[in-house]
């Protein structure tokens, strides 16, 4: 990787391309390519260093991120306009480059303040939830919920962070052998146990078909201190479910409040890995840098869950070399499959994502913007491929299947166990997740001053040099045990997490 000052990136000797630092004037000359832009190239954005034939590969990270539609000249504007999308083969050469993990000996893992459930899982928050089983009780949960925030009666428990209402629009009018009823079935199951909130209420309406009773058989959930249920219908509905839910939980807080933070090892922390609002930085600060944090939290015995299928679209070859075993890694290629097959039948493509913003912000091509997404999962061994919302059982670096909706990702990841988010954004992505506090990592020093508010860590550092990308992964990590730890990070100061919980509801809808 070398930079010409501070306004190209070459990412790789291979690459016929550079990526420009701040933005290029037409004639603008970049002594270290002897190359001069030929027109105005914004910044994160890609110029050609050499001919770029009509038809021949398009490089960057020296892989393939499209095919050239015309030819290209060298100091010419690489985009949209003349970088297409199609497919191709990919060597998926399964545990290729997988090797063991340097684990960090016990007494040197670092720690964080979060608390012990009875299961034995840890969570980093002590929520209340309310979840509804069907889009008809949402308006209940919600009122429930803002009875008791508003109230004032948690000012007397200081051990609870709020109590918080899961409102969804499915949950009825659903085939319940399809797959988008058994991703809601795993969703709620994950958030009825979840470390991260210390009791959990489930209202439905009575006739749905989710059904609460057959969905406590199946997942083998008893009534208790920490899981209760309403059936609207059963209780007398609106007001009276309302207030039944009020006193339940208004009944619960002495025990939810009872538990305290203690010191526990890193590899208790699980972290969601997410980004939003991607530009041409992302592959270059902010995903690197996470995915050194990755790797430190991996060596602490820890797990970090990636996401985002179509987001790794053109670089799920990178991932199956380090997959721990070919089970593992023909499960990630199956998912990927399952995606093109997924697609083509609702009449779309993969290269539908990036979005309008990624491609203003420098991104041409899903290809391009996978290898930048793919970045957050670190170098470490992929221990674990999982169907959305599914619980983990491994540690380590993992994949859970999801959309690239961000909403409806980590709702999933944190259903999977996940008691903390980290996004990166590169335009500026407004995001938070109750009950898992979101960290928020900037690409870019422009973006950052710009919303300094709504960011906690300026990745932007490593394009401006004045951090490396493993000083800045270390840096992040830091910044998760303090926050797991109970510190406040930017979007809970602002009130973000109520509205993104977002089951991904595939299938027909009857």
């Amino acid at each position: 990787m070398s930079a010409d000052a501070t306004k190209i990136i070459r990412l790789d000797g291979c690459d016929n391309l550079v990526v420009a630092l701040k933005e290029l004037v037409t004639g603008e000359r970049c002594i270290s390519e002897n190359i001069e832009a030929n027109e105005n190239i914004p910044a994160g954005h890609k110029m050609a260093t050499t001919l770029i034939a009509n038809g021949e590969p398009i490089r960057k990270f020296n892989q393939i991120i499209g095919f050239a539609s015309g030819d290209i000249q060298p100091g010419q504007h690489i985009h949209t306009h003349n970088c297409n999308f199609k497919g191709f083969e990919r060597d998926y050469a399964f545990g290729s480059d997988a090797k063991p993990t340097k684990f960090v000996a016990d007494v040197d893992r670092d720690t964080f303040q979060g608390f012990r459930r009875a299961s034995g899982r840890v969570g980093s928050r002590n929520y209340i939830g309310i979840l509804s089983s069907v889009n008809c009780s949402a308006t209940v949960i919600k009122q429930i919920a803002d009875r008791i925030n508003r109230s004032g009666i948690l000012e007397n428990y200081p051990n609870i962070d709020g109590v918080v209402a899961f409102a969804h629009g499915s949950g009825c009018c659903m085939d319940p052998n399809d797959e988008g009823f058994k991703n809601l079935q795993r969703v709620l199951f994950g958030f009825s146990g979840h470390p991260n909130l210390g009791a959990v209420v489930m209202v439905g309406l009575g006739c749905e078909v989710f059904q609460i009773a057959s969905f406590k058989e199946t997942f083998g959930l008893e009534e208790g201190r920490t899981f209760l249920s309403l059936v609207m219908q059963e209780t007398g509905g609106t007001r009276k479910t309302i207030e039944e839910g009020v006193r339940r939980i208004e009944e619960l807080l002495p025990t939810v409040d009872r538990v305290e933070r203690e010191t526990v090892p890193a590899s208790e922390l699980c972290v969601a890995l997410q980004c939003g609002g991607s530009d041409g930085y992302s592959g270059i600060t902010a995903n690197p840098a996470m995915g050194a944090a990755v790797d430190i939290l991996v060596r602490h015995g820890g797990s970090a869950i990636l996401a985002e299928t179509p987001e790794i679209y053109g670089a799920e070859h990178l991932l199956t070399r380090r997959a721990s075993s070919l089970e593992i890694g023909q499960k990630l290629v199956e998912r990927i499959k399952w995606w093109e097959s997924y697609t083509a039948r609702n009449g779309s493509i993969m290269d539908n994502n990036p979005t309008p913003g990624n491609k203003a912000g420098g991104l041409t091509t899903i290809l391009e913007k996978s290898l930048g997404a793919a970045a957050k999962g670190g170098t470490t061994n992929l221990n674990g491929v999982y169907k959305y919302a599914e619980m983990i059982d491994a540690k380590g670096f993992l994949f859970m299947d999801s959309p690239g909706y961000d909403p409806a990702s980590i709702t999933g990841e944190v259903a999977s166990g996940a008691n903390l988010v980290c996004f990166s954004t590169g335009r500026g992505s407004a995001f938070g997740f109750k009950p898992a506090p979101s960290v928020k990592l900037a690409t870019n020093s422009t973006m950052y001053a710009r919303l300094e508010e709504d960011m906690d860590i300026n990745c932007g550092q490593i394009a401006d040099g004045s951090k490396s990308v493993d000083e800045m992964g270390l840096e992040i990590f830091k910044l998760w045990l303090e926050v797991a730890s109970g510190k406040e990070s930017k979007s809970e100061s602002l009130g973000y997490g109520d509205h993104e919980f977002v089951p991904w509801q595939i299938g027909a809808v009857m």
